[in-house]
């Protein structure tokens, strides 16, 4: 089969690997879509920002470079393993990624498989990734999509779900206020959320026209945080009082403080972003206000299933902002993607 094999620091290479085959317990999906993360990008340009190392097995899964990339795919199954009941032949499913925590650690006690040192994910450090023609995991991994969401759209859960995750540990309620900081995928991911929540006012903060074009085609306020007032946007939206909850999705120190900034006293600023420098930061803001900062990684399987729902009930659009690329233009999007281009780009595997 066809495979996108990472081998090191800018070398990834398109070519013919082993076809797997299912164990117990798995299935085999012929995939259809696979979406660029922003890991994707740590691998090809910054392998050594990579909180595990590449260089030797992997504690509990044993995967070692060259490595099948992706994590965000869509599929249709194909073959089922031995004692696989709840997924049959022909089952279109979005993949749950996370294969393996240690289950031991601080983390895994507390019910945070994501946050456990010894995670591992499909397409990263665990065999078989969705960059390829087919992939093995798990039944318990795959979600099957109902007929109103398609596989292109199912492709999407993964990134959505970091956002739909992020808004959930943003406390938010229906009828509430917030801010958006960041307009690539994951902050388009938790806009979505916002509104299938019930949160009408929200505003999206982010200084390039690429994506703010984006996103107000989409129907969202958006503002320029660099050329225009971001406070006196907050102020607008909240008749002065200031956000409820607000949402990093930039990974950039200005975002977080014009963020913080903007909170209501009592307000919950939720880290979504990876931030690849360190920021000033004057803790006092927190006390005085009573301000929470909260970290979001990752997602729990009942939010793959809740982002599922609301793809169904029509809460995503793609217009505008998700493009299709042949799997062997994929060194082409890395490069792009690193230079900030907007929106989604999904690679067709089928």
């Amino acid at each position: 089969m066809k495979a996108a094999r990472f081998y090191g620091r800018e070398d990834i290479r398109i070519e013919e690997a082993a076809e797997p085959s299912p164990g117990p317990g798995q299935v085999k999906l012929r995939n259809a879509f696979a979406g660029i993360c922003g890991s994707d990008l740590h691998f090809f340009f910054y392998p050594e920002s990579l909180p595990f190392s590449l260089d030797e097995p992997h504690p509990l899964t044993g995967a070692i470079l060259p490595q099948i990339l992706g994590h965000e795919f869509s599929g249709t199954v194909v073959e089922t393993g031995e004692g696989v009941t709840d997924v049959r032949v022909g089952d279109r499913c979005a993949v749950f990624p996370l294969a393996v925590s240690c289950g031991k650690c601080a983390a895994c006690r507390r019910g945070l498989p994501f946050s456990c040192p010894l995670m591992g994910s499909l397409g990263s450090n665990v065999e078989g990734g969705g960059l390829s023609e087919f992939t093995v995991c798990d039944a318990s991994k795959v979600h099957v999509l109902p007929d109103g969401v398609d596989l292109r759209m199912g492709a999407l859960v993964e990134p959505m779900a970091v956002g739909w995750h992020a808004v959930a540990r943003s406390g938010v309620r229906p009828g509430g206020s917030a801010l958006v900081a960041g307009a690539g995928p994951i902050g388009i991911g938790a806009w979505f959320a916002f509104k299938a929540r019930g949160v009408e006012k929200v505003l999206v903060s982010e200084p390039s026209e690429d994506r703010r074009a984006i996103m107000a085609a989409l129907g969202a306020r958006v503002i320029d945080p660099v050329n225009e007032d971001l406070a006196d946007a907050v102020a607008s939206l909240t008749d002065g009082d200031g956000v409820d909850a607000a949402v990093d999705a930039a990974g950039a120190g200005a975002a977080v403080t014009s963020a913080m900034a903007g909170l209501v006293p009592g307000g919950r600023l939720v880290v979504a972003a990876l931030h690849e420098h360190t920021m000033d930061f004057q803790p006092t803001r927190l006390m005085m206000g009573e301000t929470e900062i909260v970290g979001a990684v990752g997602y729990r399987p009942e939010e793959f299933d809740e982002v599922i729902a609301a793809m169904a009930d029509g809460f995503y659009d793609t217009t505008g902002w998700v493009r299709e690329l042949p799997l062997e233009s994929l060194v082409d999007a890395l490069h792009s993607l690193r230079h900030g281009i907007g929106g989604k780009t999904l690679l067709r595997l089928g």
